[in-house]
């Protein structure tokens, strides 16, 4: 079966901040309370889908979320028209205020987990939403992720399915922590879903918080009628998350046959990778696994470069690629790894370094910014249109972020009911050009 991967961008949102609310985030919690530059960071975003635009691939895009999200402030006992709930969450919780405010839907890693039609159990595409439990300020967006991608993945063909329950440990991070290995995205494949914890295992202890649980996996896994012989589900390494890989892709991505990781991202990752072997075997693959030495780049190397949380691409030409933020060639062993892996005889053929500041100051990388989707031809024909780009799309949105985006953010302007509106603007703008009305609560 022929398949094509869409990657789903995050379109950074009018109201990108560094809050320095993700705690384990050692790049959000560096930049807290610094300015930000909205405008340049969705600028950086879009350019980096005109690139994978222009190498072939297919490309798409999330919009941002409404922010400041009133419903929320509502839910706390703030009434008033919603300009007045902004005004009194100012005035009375402005660090609840500024936790509704936060632009990071932005990373679309963590808008869902996905399973393409030829390894789920009915034959639809099936996508569910992170709960996002771990973090206040990510917690309130599955609902409205869950109105997007009913929207975009409209019919018989799809199953887009609620986030499931989040109490507790029950954390589900999204495709951060899942990666499918593959012959080619149309052919059959391996899901491999890392957890950093078992939900109901009080005895674990890393000091920043193991996101995801074991038992949301599972659950995600059977949701998509996934069976145990096409998953494999392993843990990642405490040292790994306590040096502040707070998801796997903070330090693994996988693509095709291929897994890229640090020598420290799991936990007993031989019997992983031989369980990984003997599943792939009826698949028609054998894993490529490529492990990069600490001796090489260390876990703090991996984790402020982000070498991992990066795009590891086929190429229509059938080529691979690794798309890297600049961080990563700044460094002196990252880029030494890079060019060696370029040279030598692996998979890896090419490197392409973007500029994504914006986003990588507060903890969000390439890998970060994009959903995966392997879509077969006729499903790629059923998406919404509206939300898949081309030239012409990514002018008009270019354009867009010059008109509504401020170009400079701080703390104390997340206070300012003015934002609301103009952000509110700016999405009835924006939704008007994708042809998507009523997306937001706010306009329905």
């Amino acid at each position: 079966m022929t398949a094509h991967e869409i990657n789903f961008d995050g379109l950074v949102g009018p109201t990108h901040n560094y809050g320095g609310l993700s705690l384990g985030n050692v790049a959000s919690m560096k930049s807290s309370e610094t300015s930000s530059n909205p405008r340049e960071a969705a600028l950086q975003g879009l350019a980096k889908m005109r690139t994978m635009l222009r190498m072939g691939f297919k490309q798409g895009f999330l919009p941002p979320h409404d922010r400041p999200h009133t419903e929320t402030l509502r839910r706390f006992g703030f009434t008033g028209t919603d300009a007045e709930v902004v005004a009194k969450a100012a005035k009375d919780a402005p660090l609840l205020l500024r936790n509704v405010s936060s632009a990071s839907a932005m990373w679309t890693a963590n808008a869902a987990t996905v399973t393409p039609s030829v390894d789920s159990g009915d034959g639809r595409l099936h996508l569910t939403p992170a709960n996002l439990r771990a973090m206040f300020h990510r917690s309130i967006e599955h609902e409205q992720t869950y109105r997007f991608l009913s929207t975009i993945f409209d019919g018989d063909r799809f199953a887009v399915h609620e986030a499931i329950p989040g109490g507790g440990e029950m954390g589900d991070e999204g495709a951060a922590n899942h990666g499918r290995l593959c012959k080619e995205h149309g052919a059959p494949g391996l899901h491999l879903y890392t957890y950093g914890r078992e939900a109901f295992d009080k005895n674990q202890a890393t000091k920043f918080p193991a996101r995801q649980a074991l038992e949301a996996s599972r659950a995600v896994a059977n949701q998509h009628g996934v069976s145990a012989e096409r998953s494999v589900f392993f843990k990642q390494s405490a040292k790994a998350i306590d040096a502040g890989a707070f998801h796997n892709d903070v330090v693994g991505v996988a693509n095709g046959p291929a897994l890229l990781f640090h020598e420290l991202a799991y936990e007993d990752k031989d019997e992983a990778f031989e369980e990984m072997r003997r599943k792939a075997e009826p698949l028609g693959f054998e894993p490529v696994f490529i492990e990069v030495p600490a001796s090489e780049v260390t876990l703090q190397d991996a984790i402020t470069s982000y070498l991992f949380n990066s795009q590891l691409l086929t190429a229509p030409d059938g080529t691979m690629k690794l798309l890297l933020p600049v961080e990563a060639e700044e460094n002196p062993r990252t880029k030494a790894w890079c060019e060696a892996a370029v040279a030598g005889n692996g998979p890896i053929q090419e490197t392409i370094f973007m500029d994504l500041r914006q986003s990588m100051r507060n903890g969000g990388g390439p890998a970060c910014l994009r959903l995966r989707v392997a879509a077969t031809g006729e499903e790629l024909a059923a998406l919404h249109n509206g939300f898949l780009l081309d030239e012409e799309k990514i002018d008009a949105l270019e354009k867009w972020v010059r008109e509504h985006y401020r170009d400079r953010l701080s703390e104390s302007d997340l206070l300012d009911p003015q934002l609301l509106e103009e952000n509110r603007k700016a999405l009835d703008a924006l939704t008007g050009m994708i042809d998507a009305p009523g997306l937001y609560a706010f306009q329905r």
